[in-house]
């Protein structure tokens, strides 16, 4: 059982946004020029958007770009007396929660990192203690819904009723083509369990390059997520930080005119039936199948290379036996019925023949 979170309305703190709520700029503040220029490009085709920008870059390894620290926020400032955006950074600590309030950040967020650890997460909550500030929280680097819902418990606990969630993925042993493996399923497990819970898709962080973006955008308004965090630079070949991620803003207008609407009748999750939930559980599981099949066929290209350089024939019987052996006793122990197995993977291994024949002709 899971408490309920004590929510305002994401109208009443996201007013002047209409949804899909979108979060544009760049994985990190470099120069007050870069910010600027960035900001200038986005504010061409977007208006009301929240400008995001991180400041204290907790990167994997050392000696890498780690962000300007306090200084940025200046030039954050800057951005919204300018450009009229609120603005929106990552806390990874206390004296990060500090820094930013007095600067007058409207819009916090806890990354990833961050959340995966507890006691960071209730520091931080105790710093929010009597503060009014929206505060969004990042589900955690693995897949472990508990987490992700017990660090948004704690920071609601403190007191934050403006509080929302950013689905970016999370990092398996196999991510497929994505940076970090969507795994929808979890973040749709989270809106049905608090319907009034606003999530953000930080679509960069799952594509991990400009190409998935459009897919994975589309897919987040398909689902009915709220809004949409893209990382954009204002030239991402020379940014510091995640360059193969960022899109240029002319870039970022393409791909946001591109996505299609989602229907109306699915504006409020909170009103849809049990029924069309299963339904989207459905096809994630869908998704997730057939970029699972996608890998495996990726497998049998390479074992079909291998044959051909031990001058090993493509089909061997025994191999097959086995696989359908197991398969069917573990298939039907989970009360699936004998024939579908059969002929489920019968189609699997005559693609995966093809696959290995077509590896043999084409090398």
């Amino acid at each position: 059982m899971t408490d309920k979170l004590d929510l305002e309305n994401e109208q009443k703190w996201l007013g002047g946004h209409d949804r899909p709520f979108y979060f544009f700029g760049p994985c990190s503040a470099e120069t007050p020029e870069q910010l600027r220029s960035t900001a200038s490009g986005i504010h061409k085709n977007f208006k009301n958007v929240f400008f995001r920008a991180g400041i204290w870059k907790p990167r994997t390894r050392p000696n890498t770009f780690e962000g300007i620290g306090i200084e940025a926020l200046e030039w954050l400032k800057e951005i919204k007396r300018e450009f009229g955006f609120q603005i929106t950074t990552e806390v990874a600590n206390a004296s990060h929660v500090e820094a930013c309030l007095k600067a007058g950040v409207d819009v916090l967020w806890i990354g990833a990192r961050t959340t995966v650890n507890p006691f960071s997460v209730q520091a931080i909550a105790d710093a929010l203690e009597g503060v009014d500030i929206p505060v969004l929280v990042k589900n955690p680097i693995n897949p472990d819904l508990a987490l992700w819902i017990g660090a948004l418990e704690r920071i609601n606990k403190a007191g934050i009723r403006k509080l929302g969630a950013i689905h970016r993925g999370f990092h398996m042993t196999e991510n497929g083509p994505y940076r970090n493996y969507p795994n929808w399923n979890i973040a749709i497990q989270l809106k049905a369990t608090y319907p009034e819970l606003p999530i953000i898709c930080d679509a960069s962080h799952i594509s991990g390059k400009p190409e998935l973006i459009p897919h994975v955008a589309q897919k987040a308004i398909d689902l009915d997520m709220d809004g949409l965090m893209i990382e954009t630079h204002i030239n991402p070949e020379v940014a510091l930080s995640d360059k193969q991620q960022q899109l240029s803003p002319d870039q970022l207008n393409e791909i946001v005119n591109g996505l299609t609407p989602k229907s109306k009748y699915s504006t409020d999750v909170a009103f849809k039936s049990k029924l069309e939930i299963l339904r989207e559980q459905i096809n994630q599981i869908d998704n997730e199948l057939i970029e699972r099949i996608a890998e495996r066929m990726s497998l049998a290209k390479q074992i079909g290379q291998y044959k051909r350089e031990k001058n090993v024939t493509v089909f061997q019987i025994e191999r097959w036996q086995e696989i359908l052996s197991r398969s069917l006793k573990n298939g039907v122990a989970l009360g699936l019925n004998e024939k579908f197995i059969k002929d489920f993977l019968n189609s699997i291994h005559d693609e995966s023949i093809r696959q290995q024949t077509n590896n043999h002709k084409n090398v």
